[in-house]
């Protein structure tokens, strides 16, 4: 999952979600008037936006607005962003497409899309269903900000200033957490509410962070790293500082909110899980789906689909079970995969020291697939253990266009034993290379994108991309391990469950206990990561629903080009166009693959 921004995104309200790829630029000296426009619209849009999400910038490894944390879900704040998203669009309905070459189409047609999508988001029946729900378990600066802030994330720590910075941070951050207090009060009041499951978990999270002593808090981490370089003074002063704003000024407003959640709002939050049983949800699903899988889909149609690929990866299984010679039942099979411990890691350094083997033997293979690589480093990580009980198994935070900080794959180990091995070669191809590391780096480091491309997107390409990208082990010969061409197929069912139990609990009255069994019974998935699994898609309504949505859209179009193209077609040309052009919408995707279909035959 691409976690980095995705909590910040979420946080802010804004429609989108992040990522993206190249766009080849056109001379300045070939260009008319109408992709002048176009392309001083995108700078100026980016800039503005910049301006309004500093935090955005700092990821960016723009520094110029570092010492602000952001007026994050104030009214003033979406106003602006409302009025900004109108006059961008204004901008561009002036601007002749017809005129523009292919690229720049491509370019406008992706702008056009994010904008309307963000003017749905912005409708005052919509924002005042999101605005109210600041934060829950899976999304939200409170567990963002900390792992942001902690020397290791996505704030620099290499100047006096950039520690100055982050201390007027920290002040905006406290604001913003008793601003967060407020909003749920207003959606108290109108009956707006999130379950008593994700804030359950949300109280939970704060008393882990205030557990830790003031020394051991992510956000003392830039201390424990001072530049040699720094006077006494400053080493003294900031040390003072730090200690101070952590113990006198986030403590207690996590404290505020956690007593806040648990005395006077978890009473009053929903019982039920799934957003058609929230006031005005049945509306907010409905835009979701359509904004998270970049299609006029329906729960239904979705639901019907995730049976139907539950069925077929399930015979796949029944043939590796057959393979191994195990006598039992598929599921018993399951159980077996789940608690033998041959499939286990003994210890966090062993998961690791295996992530890494497994990115050392991808390492030499991915030219055959890929004439572009990174620059970008990519680090692995387990989680830090303040957060990793309520990850997902694995999640890619991007790192600098620069390249200067890498792009990070985390993995948990939390609750070990739950852990095994044969998933591990098919997370680290979705997380790392050439899942969303290469994807998200080869859009930054193309300064001729549009920096709206660069850094923008939507889910369906972005996970569609990266569970694609877990498929190209069965090429690369990965997978002649039948354990872990298990792995990938466990995988697969989790991609096709989703689609079954996001829309069940969202749409058709599923419960908690209900999803989860569900994923028991279909999968070998152990039941702490299901429980995970399943409180995520409560959180996060229909974004599990674009991995699949994204793949098998990938999956045919490079079915099509195959067959079109026989002895022409090239795998390494056909992952150059799906990637160089950003993280298109699914239809502006299709309609480029098949251009270039018609172009090469």
């Amino acid at each position: 999952m691409r976690r980095a921004l995705t909590a910040l995104f979420l946080a802010t309200l804004s429609p989108l979600a992040l990522a993206a790829q190249p766009v080849a630029a056109q001379s300045a000296g070939a260009e008319n008037s109408a992709a002048r426009d176009l392309h001083q619209l995108f700078k100026d849009s980016d800039e503005a936006s910049l301006r309004r999400n500093p935090l955005f910038a700092i990821f960016r490894g723009d520094m110029r607005y570092a010492d602000r944390f952001g007026d994050y879900i104030t009214d003033a704040y979406f106003a602006a962003e409302k009025k900004a998203n109108e006059e961008d669009m204004a901008r561009l309905a002036k601007i002749d497409r017809a005129q523009l070459n292919p690229t720049d189409q491509i370019a406008y047609d992706v702008f056009q899309w994010q904008t309307e999508q963000n003017a749905i988001g912005y409708r005052p029946d919509i924002l005042k269903l999101n605005a109210v729900r600041p934060l829950n378990h899976f999304y939200g600066f409170h567990t963002f900000y900390p792992t942001f802030s902690s020397g290791k994330g996505g704030a620099p720590f290499s100047t006096v200033a950039d520690y100055d910075n982050a201390l007027k941070r920290h002040r905006d951050f406290i604001v913003y957490l008793d601003r967060a207090i407020d909003r749920f009060k207003e959606g108290k009041a109108a009956g707006i509410v999130e379950t008593k499951m994700t804030i359950n978990n949300v109280i939970g999270q704060l008393d882990s962070q205030l557990a830790q002593s003031v020394t051991d808090s992510p956000y003392y981490g830039p201390i424990t790293q001072l530049p040699a370089s720094f006077s006494d003074a400053d080493k003294a002063r900031l040390t003072a500082d730090y200690k101070a704003i952590i113990e006198q000024g986030i403590y207690p407003a996590y404290r505020r909110l956690r007593d806040f959640l648990k005395n006077d709002y978890l009473p009053a939050a929903r019982e039920t899980v799934g957003l058609s049983t929230m006031k005005g949800g049945v509306e907010l699903y409905r835009i979701s789906i359509e904004n998270t899988t970049t299609l006029p889909l329906d729960a239904e149609t979705i639901h019907q689909t995730g049976l139907s690929e539950v069925a077929r990866i399930k015979s796949e299984m029944e043939k590796v079970r057959q393979e191994v010679g195990f006598k039992g039942t598929l599921a018993e099979f399951f159980d077996y995969l789940r608690n033998d411990p041959k499939f286990k890691k003994e210890s966090r350094e062993a998961l690791t020291q295996g992530y890494y083997d497994i990115g050392k033997q991808v390492d030499a293979k991915i030219g055959t697939y890929f004439s572009t690589l990174p620059k970008a480093p990519l680090e692995i990580r387990p989680y830090e253990e303040f957060r990793e009980k309520y990850e997902a198994g694995g999640s890619y935070q991007q790192g600098t266009p620069d390249g200067s900080r890498p792009g990070i794959f985390y993995f948990n180990a939390y609750d070990l034993p739950s852990r095994t091995t044969p998933g591990m070669t098919t997370l680290y191809l979705h997380e790392g290379a050439p899942g969303h590391h290469f994807q998200i780096s080869l859009a930054q480091e193309n300064a001729a994108l549009p920096n709206f491309m660069r850094f923008g997107g939507n889910t369906a390409y972005v996970e569609g991309w990266a569970l694609y990208a877990e498929t190209l082990g069965y090429e690369m010969g990965f997978y002649k391990d039948p354990y872990q061409r298990f792995g990938t197929l466990s995988d697969e069912m989790l991609r096709a469950m989703r689609l079954v139990v996001d829309t069940g609990m969202h749409a058709k009255g599923w419960t908690r206990d209900q999803a989860i069994d569900y994923m028991m019974a279909n999968s070998d998935m152990g039941r702490t990561d299901a429980t995970a699994e399943v409180e995520r898609y409560i959180a996060i309504p229909s974004q599990a629903l674009a991995y699949k949505t994204g793949a098998m859209t990938i999956q045919r179009l490079r079915k099509k080009a195959e067959a079109a193209l026989g002895p022409k077609f090239d795998i390494r040309a056909f992952h150059d166009q799906v990637l160089n052009t950003g993280a298109l919408p699914l239809a502006v995707l299709e309609k480029k693959i098949n251009a270039w279909i018609v172009a090469t035959k």
